[in-house]
């Protein structure tokens, strides 16, 4: 059975980055924000204008007007969440049976928020992605349109990087160069070779046992 490796790491530290290494090693990595994004530009678009009027433009969720409704409002991102969370765990379950498929001996989830949502215990082993904290904040702050206020909201909704590193199986430090992080990447695939997982098949059983997936 496919080996699931939960890949996650704070804002800034590389994540999407160390997710492309994994590619181009031949991994299938199933991206949750991409998955969010093509949603934003899809089915869910209508889902949240219902609920938060005016964030969507031309058909398309403006991530800037909707960012500016729910952070810093718990109450406002817990409806935003319960509108996109089924829809995207649809999205992995279909990734998850893709893999199965093809008889992928390792596939990837890239989830932001892995340890906030419990994703942790819906895969064989996580790997965080961390940089020590002036190399974080350099390069968030260096997004456009970013701000040192959202920057501090999107941090207090992370679980701390200390922690993540202490739950983690595996970590990729990026803050030594992309180049150190993809040999530790190589070292990771090259030590799951072969190692069955044991969460997936149970989690396909149980969703198709739902009723959610067909």
């Amino acid at each position: 059975m496919t080996f699931l490796l939960g890949l996650t790491g704070s804002i800034g530290m590389g994540k999407s980055a160390t997710a492309i290494m994994f590619r181009e090693l031949g991994v299938p990595v199933h991206d949750a924000d991409a998955a969010v994004h093509a949603l934003y530009r899809g089915r869910a678009a209508p889902l949240i204008e219902e609920v938060f009027p005016g964030t969507v433009v031309d058909g398309v969720v403006d991530r800037s007007k909707l960012s500016d409704r729910v952070i810093g409002r718990p109450h406002a991102m817990r409806r935003l969440e319960s509108v996109v969370h089924p829809l995207v765990r649809e999205e992995e379950i279909a990734f998850l049976r893709r893999a199965v498929a093809e008889r992928r001996p390792l596939a990837v989830l890239d989830v932001p928020l892995l340890f906030e949502t419990g994703g942790e215990r819906r895969c064989d082993a996580v790997l965080v992605v961390t940089a020590a904290p002036e190399v974080q904040e350099s390069r968030v702050l260096a997004r456009p349109g970013m701000t040192a206020q959202k920057f501090a909201a999107i941090l207090a909704k992370q679980t701390p990087d200390e922690e993540k590193r202490r739950r983690a199986h595996f970590i990729v430090d990026t803050g030594h160069g992309f180049p150190r992080a993809k040999a530790a990447v190589s070292d990771i695939v090259r030590a799951l070779a072969g190692r069955p997982g044991s969460v997936l098949g149970s989690r396909l059983d149980e969703e198709a046992g739902s009723g959610r997936i067909a």
